[in-house]
């Protein structure tokens, strides 16, 4: 029976290839290494199930969740093989790894709708629509001790205490959505629950009907019987975020694409090239059950061409590109 990506578990599927003849010895084992977002972590997840059960135990892929940020600095350190990434690698991280001589190759997998939720049982945010200035207002580093309840982000809303979930400080999905909404990446009040594991974000606006959260639109589609995702109003509209709406561009400011990362040395190894080679295959189908923006086939056909050819470096210069559409995102790649 097939298990999907929200019911196994790495160490549990590692158990299960043993009943397809893995090796008892580790030395026989070759093994990957990833670490990074929890956005990704999904899809590095259920490419890492398919590729393992492919190889009969043969490979071994452990995937971490340390958050982009934290997956970037063991990656920079050269603790890691790949790293996943819901941003572009920023200036700083391209300087820890110049330092360490780690030199990596840029992969973008799949789209993310980053997805801003709020409790069913919310009746005062109609139609689910807010404005960028609705979050911002929410979200900057001013309104730390100074917005506390709704009704003082719209003065129609009731003085409901403002109950806020995000991810933490290492979390590029964080990085993404304050430099969006806020201006400036890490840009943000600091007095809300915080957590790298994106469940736990989702658990604590199911349990609290003032609570307003976000994450990556896979854990919203997750869980959409429990949450209600808020249309953003970028400027010309509410939008909800919907596979379809990153595809047509018009789900701003929130869109954006997601990354791994292969070290230049791990990349000459049999069983990452083998790996990388089964995501660019696999992705399509696999980036879509898991809930996220599969890319067009040529994209990923011209992903595995970089890494073949060995394009070292980052077409985004060690900044995000807020906005960025499929479309835009697939011109810069062609140019690299």
């Amino acid at each position: 029976m097939k298990l999907s990506w929200q019911q196994i578990t790495l160490p549990a599927l590692a158990l299960g290839l043993l009943a397809f003849g893995a090796p008892h010895s580790a030395n026989a084992q070759a093994s990957i290494k990833m670490d990074g977002s929890s956005t990704v972590f999904p899809i590095a997840e259920a490419v890492a199930e398919e590729f393992q059960i492919s190889k009969r135990g043969k490979v071994r892929v452990t995937v971490g969740m340390s958050g982009t940020g934290g997956g970037f600095k063991k990656f920079c350190r050269g603790e890691t093989d790949m790293s996943n990434a819901s941003r572009p690698i920023l200036a700083e991280e391209m300087e820890l790894c110049r330092k360490n001589s780690v030199k990596y190759i840029e992969l973008p997998v799949a789209f993310d709708a980053l997805t801003v939720v709020i409790n069913p049982g919310n009746n005062w945010v109609k139609g689910n629509a807010m404005t960028v200035a609705d979050l911002r207002k929410m979200w900057e580093p001013a309104a730390q001790g100074r917005i506390s309840t709704w009704k003082q982000v719209r003065a129609e809303w009731p003085a409901e205490k403002l109950m806020l979930f995000g991810p933490g400080a290492d979390s590029g999905t964080f990085d993404y959505f304050t430099e969006a909404v806020n201006g400036k990446a890490k840009a943000s009040r600091g007095d809300f629950t915080a957590s790298e594991d994106d469940n736990t974000l989702v658990s604590g606006v199911v349990n609290n009907k003032s609570a307003l959260g976000y994450f990556g639109f896979a854990y919203y589609a997750a869980h959409k019987d429990k949450l209600r995702a808020v249309a953003i109003d970028g400027g010309k509209g509410p939008v909800l975020p919907s596979i379809e709406n990153v595809i047509n561009g018009t789900y701003a400011p929130l869109s954006r694409p997601l990354f791994i990362y292969v070290r230049d040395t791990a990349a000459t190894r049999p069983e990452v090239r083998e790996f990388v080679q089964f995501m660019m295959k696999q992705s399509s189908a696999l980036v879509g059950e898991v809930g996220y923006v599969p890319l067009p086939q040529n994209a990923y056909e011209l992903a595995w061409k970089h890494f073949e050819n060995k394009k070292l470096g980052t077409v985004f210069g060690g900044h995000n590109q807020v906005g960025i559409t499929i479309d835009q995102l697939l011109s810069m790649e062609a140019k690299l």
